[in-house]
C-alpha cells in the first residue's frame, strides 16, 4: 500500500483530504506544519508527500527545500489557496523548487486521487 504524508495547517481540510486518500486505498499520516513533517519523513520515507504551501511554523516552500535536501527522489505534490499572494504564484515557486506537480485549491477529491495515482505511478 503506497504510504502519503499530507501536510496542511488547516484542521478540517487535512482531515477531509486523509480520508478522501485512505478510502481509495492509501496509507495516510498527517502533519499540521512543515515541522512536524519533516520529523515524521525522517523517521520514515513516505512514497509521496502533499504539502500545503501557506503555513505557520514551516510553511511548505521550506518544507519542500528541505525534503529535496534530504532526499532528492522524494514525489511531492504542492497544494495553495493563496495567501497574501495568488496560489499560483506560490504554487509556480513550488514547481521551481521541486515540487512533482501542484494543484491550486479549491480542488475535488476526484482531482487529488487522480493527481496521486499519476504522480505514483511516474518516474522518481
Amino acid at each position: 500500500m503506497p504510504t502519503i504524508l499530507l501536510v496542511d495547517d488547516d484542521d478540517l481540510l487535512r482531515n477531509v483530504l486523509h480520508q478522501t486518500l485512505v478510502r481509495a486505498g492509501y496509507d495516510v499520516e498527517d502533519a499540521a506544519n512543515g515541522t512536524v513533517a519533516l520529523q515524521a519523513y525522517h523517521r520514515q520515507r513516505r512514497d509521496l508527500v502533499i504539502t500545503d504551501i501557506v503555513m505557520p511554523d514551516k510553511e511548505g516552500l521550506d518544507t519542500i527545500r528541505a525534503l529535496r535536501a534530504h532526499d532528492s527522489d522524494v514525489k511531492i505534490i504542492a497544494i495553495s489557496g493563496g495567501g497574501i499572494g495568488r496560489a499560483d504564484d506560490y504554487l509556480n515557486v513550488a514547481q521551481k523548487l521541486g515540487a512533482t506537480r501542484i494543484l491550486a485549491k479549491p480542488f475535488s477529491g476526484a482531482e487529488i486521487v487522480t493527481l496521486v495515482a499519476e504522480v505514483l505511478a511516474g518516474p522518481v
